[in-house]
C-alpha cells in the first residue's frame, strides 16, 4: 500500500507542477504572483482530490487509519518537495518559501497540505472502500 501511495504522490506532483506552469502562464499576469499562488491552493486540491477518487481502490487500504497514513505521506512528500524544489531548483530564497506556509500572513500551504492529508479518507469514505 505505501509504495501505491508513493506512486499517486508521483501522479499528483507531475499534476502539481502541470498545475503551476499553467499558473503562472495564465493566472500571474492577471492576478499577480502572491494571489496567484493563493488560489493556486484551492485549485491544486480539487485536483488532488479527483486524483484520490480516481486511485483510492487501487492502494488497496483497508481501514480509515491507512487512507489517512496515506494522505500524510502525501503532504509530508509534498511539503519536503515544495523546499527542496523551491530552493534548490526554482532558486527561491527561504523568504519567499515560507511565505507561502504563514497562515496569519495569507499563506494558504498548510490548508492545502491539510486537505491533501485529508482527500485519500473522505475519497475512500465517499465511494465506499471503508
Amino acid at each position: 500500500m505505501i509504495a501505491r501511495g508513493i506512486l499517486i504522490w508521483l501522479v499528483i506532483i507531475m499534476a502539481e507542477i502541470l498545475h503551476g506552469i499553467i499558473r503562472a502562464r495564465f493566472l500571474v499576469p492577471r492576478v499577480g504572483d502572491w494571489r496567484a499562488r493563493q488560489i493556486g491552493v484551492f485549485t491544486g486540491s480539487v485536483i488532488i482530490f479527483v486524483i484520490s477518487l480516481l486511485s483510492v481502490h487501487w492502494l488497496h487500504a483497508s481501514s480509515a487509519s491507512q487512507l489517512l497514513f496515506v494522505g500524510l505521506l502525501w503532504a509530508a512528500l509534498t511539503s519536503g518537495f515544495e523546499f527542496l524544489f523551491g530552493r534548490y531548483v526554482a532558486r527561491y530564497s527561504w523568504e519567499r518559501i515560507l511565505s507561502d506556509f504563514n497562515l496569519f500572513r495569507g499563506g494558504l500551504m498548510p490548508l492545502g497540505l491539510a486537505a491533501m492529508g485529508l482527500c485519500p479518507l473522505v475519497a475512500g469514505l465517499l465511494l465506499g472502500v471503508i
